[in-house]
């Protein structure tokens, strides 16, 4: 079974806007090939030169409520998949991954999360402050060094209620 990150913002850009910011910061960093589109994302999906496939789609609500994250209502809009080849080099996938979400944070405002499964959360933007997982194994140094915004360090959970 393949790992699938997912990169959830709360912007008010729609969701082929938030495609575009997407895929001008993936091309930018040479992580996706200049012959992909936004249309390729908004629909089955983009692959990355390392084989990672991106797909940006609206972000789902849940029946129950919005999660909590940090004390805070979570309400993402646009949600992007990053599910990770396992036929390639993890690490090198998941680097390219955090470059592309410190990037687009860098572009887009808003409150944003990036996890795995809602239950491994990397890091956490809410109200303007960056957060990442204390987690060094998540975090060792050379990944912290790509993040090119300002952060703090605290390991936060999602809160679905009882």
């Amino acid at each position: 079974m393949a790992l699938s990150y997912s990169f959830q913002l709360a912007t008010v850009l729609t969701v082929p806007e938030a495609g575009r910011r997407i895929l001008e910061v993936a091309r930018g960093l040479g992580v996706l090939a200049p012959s992909e589109s936004v249309g390729r994302l908004l629909g089955d999906g983009a692959v990355t030169v390392r084989g990672t496939w991106i797909r940006v789609v609206p972000a789902g609500r849940f029946p129950w409520g919005d999660p909590l994250i940090g004390g805070a209502v979570f309400a993402p809009t646009v949600s992007a998949a990053f599910r990770l080849d396992k036929g390639a080099d993890i690490s090198d996938q998941q680097d390219d991954m955090v470059r592309v979400v410190s990037g687009v944070l860098s572009a887009v405002a808003g409150d944003a999360a990036l996890h795995l499964d809602f239950e491994d959360v990397w890091l956490v933007r809410l109200g303007g402050e960056l957060t990442l997982s204390e987690r060094s194994d998540v975090w060792p140094a050379e990944r912290l060094a790509s993040v090119a915004l300002p952060f703090g360090r605290r390991t936060h959970e999602f809160d679905f209620g009882d």
